[in-house]
């Protein structure tokens, strides 16, 4: 005996032109049980009321502190004694309660909870430390901000040794760069 219990979408019940209504009370039917016995397909189609009725769908809630305990639990590891008695200071939150929760309580948990908290984010990130992004036309501008302040150290180095031909090109050069960076 094979069971295939779906819910199938509004769009793909009327592709043919017609809904497929509830065997029971007549209502669209977004339920529907495929039972296979000896071969034989039977198909029950139920609304969402009666498929719940017939106890073929349990209402469940989503448990957030759950999924979170499923997903990252295995990476926090067995908590030390130490760090079980962990509080945070500031927000009074205990590292127990994080893990239960996966959520910290202020800024200064990553710091109270550190010893236990590198190892997580070195699985889960592959880093303990934020690096972060910058905007894309940022990177142009601080790239040519370096350029820049290399040619101005570049040029008083060609000043201060006298080769003033070299430290005339880096001038110019130097004004083109910053007349390009200007706003017009």
């Amino acid at each position: 005996m094979t069971y295939g219990l779906g819910k199938e979408p509004a769009a793909r019940q009327a592709r043919g032109g017609n809904v497929v209504k509830c065997q029971s009370c007549s209502k669209p039917a977004t339920v529907h049980l495929t039972d296979i016995v000896n071969g034989q397909k039977k198909e029950t189609h139920l609304c969402q009321a009666c498929a719940e009725q017939q106890q073929l769908l349990k209402h469940q809630e989503l448990n957030l502190s759950v999924i979170l305990q499923t997903v990252i639990g295995p990476h926090l590891g067995p908590p030390t004694v130490e760090v079980s008695r962990l509080t945070c200071p500031v927000c009074g939150i205990k590292y127990m309660e994080f893990k239960a929760e996966g959520r910290l309580g202020c800024p200064h948990d990553y710091k109270v909870f550190q010893v236990a908290l590198e190892p997580l984010l070195e699985r889960i990130h592959r880093s303990a430390r934020h690096v972060g992004k910058s905007p894309r036309h940022t990177g142009h501008s601080l790239a040519r901000q370096a350029e820049i302040l290399e040619l101005r150290r570049q040029l008083r180095s060609a000043v201060e040794s006298e080769a003033y031909e070299e430290a005339a090109r880096l001038r110019d050069l130097l004004r083109q760069k910053e007349a390009a960076d200007e706003p017009r």
